[in-house]
């Protein structure tokens, strides 16, 4: 029998190698529309989860900022702050903590007094120094396990967020104007609110404002 003349109830072989590379062909489409549906899925998926993280280390740092609380001294103590040693000779009320220039690119180091721990597995569950930074594209959060005397005991480091490109935290003062550092003289040792930018690699901005007082 010759390939081209159909064998009774059969197909000729030209037949059958057109149908199997038909078959190839969809199959291979498929199975570039299966990928290509899961590899988006996956990378929504992702980046679903960076927002929540991102929301997440907001509201932590909310929460933080919230709890601030300004340093009392009595009467012939002293207590040591981030800007040095302070002898109370009468009851002196000390800012909370400080925000500063960390870098040329304006990134914010922020580290201040807050009562008590938000999580069991933190240090200080009764009161403690807490700090964020940017650490080359990490943003850091470092937990010491008591309020004063930071610059003498080495922190509990942590990070809490990647390819962060910049972090800067602004504070609201009395005159309505918005500070890169804090405290401010002649202001109030806790700021009215803050601003927090966070600009991740890709150069989207993150810009939330929290009232404090």
């Amino acid at each position: 029998m010759r390939h081209g003349v159909r064998s009774p109830g059969g197909f000729t072989l030209v037949e059958a190698l057109v149908a199997i590379a038909i078959l190839a062909i969809v199959a291979v489409l498929a199975w570039r529309a299966t990928d290509a549906l899961t590899g988006s899925e996956a990378a929504v998926s992702a980046e679903s989860r960076r927002w929540q993280d991102l929301d997440a280390l907001l509201a932590r740092m909310e929460g933080d900022m919230r709890e601030a609380l300004p340093r009392v001294t009595e009467a012939g103590a002293y207590l040591r702050t981030d800007a040095g040693i302070v002898a109370a000779g009468a009851v002196t009320t000390v800012a909370p903590g400080w925000a500063a220039a960390l870098d040329a690119n304006g990134d914010t180091v922020l580290v201040f007094s807050r009562a008590g721990a938000s999580a069991p597995d933190e240090p200080g569950a009764g009161g403690q120094r807490v700090g964020y930074r940017l650490q080359g594209d990490r943003l850091e959060v470092l937990y010491w396990p008591q309020l004063d005397d930071s610059a003498d005991t080495a922190p509990a480091v942590y990070t809490l967020a990647q390819g962060i490109r910049r972090f800067r935290v602004l504070q609201l003062t009395r005159a309505g104007a918005w500070s890169p550092s804090w405290p401010v003289t002649g202001d109030a040792p806790i700021p009215r609110g803050v601003r927090i930018e966070i600009t991740q690699a890709d150069g989207s901005v993150i810009d939330r404002i929290l009232a404090l007082r």
